[in-house]
């Protein structure tokens, strides 16, 4: 149970954890800014509040340094003997990764199971069944790889970047690690939705069904949206999977207005339809601040992606606010927003069925409006408060810890 103090906004008390415990979180940073860094920093703000936190962290590189993370990415052997070392001056209770990929590596797996300290670790994305780690490729879904022992039709179709080189070391890491028992080695893995626990049991992974614990992703906001705003606003990365490009070639031909948000390799072709169609605006990459305001001050969240989402913030963010959202029918957001109940759902594929939710949602009644965006704040308390997440998290690492180097 979590407590919050009313004197110390942000601070969370665990009232029936009177011991704090000694945690260590590992990291590593893409090079460019996402969702899962976001909620690595919030976790750790939130649980320093309580418990001992320490935390490691690395960034991949371009250049000559970033092929040589890259060549390191199975057996990173100098990163797995840092990250030992920190460890073995911390003592922690339990040890969290978020993200090896890539400067990291799984070999650190390998480094603390010797040391008897048990390893929690969120999986954010799909990348241990596929190179690819959304599932997504050209356009589409891409699941072959959840049922082959070694992804070749991935490395054929160099799903990673559009590189053979890149696509296949990512596939030999994942798999090496498979044939070697190191996700065995883990004592819990978090998953973010029931959808994403049963591609992962689907899959060739081989891990115990017990190891997959569901936790979703959570804000820290104070709900306050009590009527409806204007226009319509996307926020996130600008690319293929995301479904942007489709999403504006239906708004050039609705007489509705789109505030843009958000950076990545298809901003030239943002910034070509903003210069085009007034009434689609682009703002870049703001602060949290700035996206949190525009979510509030719009008529609905639109979220338009074409691939398996892990469990997108900016829609969480939404329904604190009270924001409806109209989103893909896809994976995890066919179960996150609820058909007029917090939004609505659309076929990402087709610009034409784009057009008629926008437009049927713009025809609701005020009164349906009204009692959707109360909805959206209820679902928010239900499901996704902080007290509720980190709750979860602290019980996960209980449990965690009564084994032994992920072993009964």
């Amino acid at each position: 149970m979590i407590c919050e103090d009313k004197d110390k906004i942000g601070k969370y008390y665990l009232c029936e954890n009177p011991m704090p415990m000694r945690i260590f979180v590992i990291h590593n940073f893409y090079q460019h800014a996402g969702g899962e860094d976001a909620v690595f920093y919030k976790e750790v703000e939130i649980l320093s509040t309580e418990h001992k936190v320490k935390t490691f962290t690395c960034r991949n590189q371009k250049g000559i340094k970033g092929i040589c993370q890259f060549m390191s990415y199975p057996i990173n052997l100098g990163m797995s003997k840092k990250i030992k070392q920190s460890i073995v001056d911390f003592k922690p209770d339990i040890v969290h990764i978020h993200n090896l990929h890539y400067a990291i590596g799984p070999w650190c797996i390998r480094s603390i199971y010797k040391l008897g300290i048990p390893i929690v670790m969120t999986l954010h994305n799909f990348r241990l069944l596929c190179p690819s780690a959304s599932l997504f490729y050209q356009g589409e879904i891409f699941t072959q790889s959840i049922r082959q022992n070694f992804p070749w039709t991935a490395v054929r179709m160099r799903v990673l970047n559009d590189s053979f080189a890149k696509t296949f070391l990512t596939a030999f890491t994942y798999w090496v690690h498979r044939k070697l028992g190191t996700w065995n080695k883990v004592s819990k893995f978090i998953v973010l939705s029931d959808f994403a626990k049963s591609l992962f049991l689907e899959s060739t992974l081989s891990v115990a069904e017990d190891k997959f614990v569901v936790r979703p992703n959570s804000v820290d906001m104070t709900p306050k949206r009590t009527i409806g705003g204007e226009g319509f606003v996307y926020i996130g990365r600008l690319s293929e999977e995301k479904g942007i490009v489709p999403l504006l070639s239906a708004f050039k031909h609705l007489p509705f207005s789109l505030a843009v948000y958000g950076s990545g390799p298809q901003q030239d072709i943002i910034e070509h339809f903003a210069d085009k169609f007034k009434h689609i605006r682009y703002f870049g990459h703001q602060p949290s601040e700035v996206l949190r305001t525009a979510i509030n001050d719009a008529e609905a969240l639109i979220v338009p992606s074409v691939c398996y989402e892990g469990m997108p913030l900016t829609i969480i963010e939404a329904y604190a606010q009270g924001t409806p959202v109209l989103a893909s029918n896809i994976g995890i957001l066919n179960k996150m927003v609820l058909p007029l109940y917090t939004g609505m759902h659309f076929n990402p594929y087709d610009k034409e069925d784009i057009g008629r939710i926008v437009t049927k949602w713009i025809n609701l009644n005020e009164t349906t409006k009204q009692q959707i965006r109360e909805n959206c704040i209820i679902e928010y308390k239900k499901h996704y408060t902080v007290q509720k997440n980190i709750a979860k998290l602290i019980s996960i690492y209980k449990e965690a810890t009564q084994q032994e180097g992920g072993k009964p």
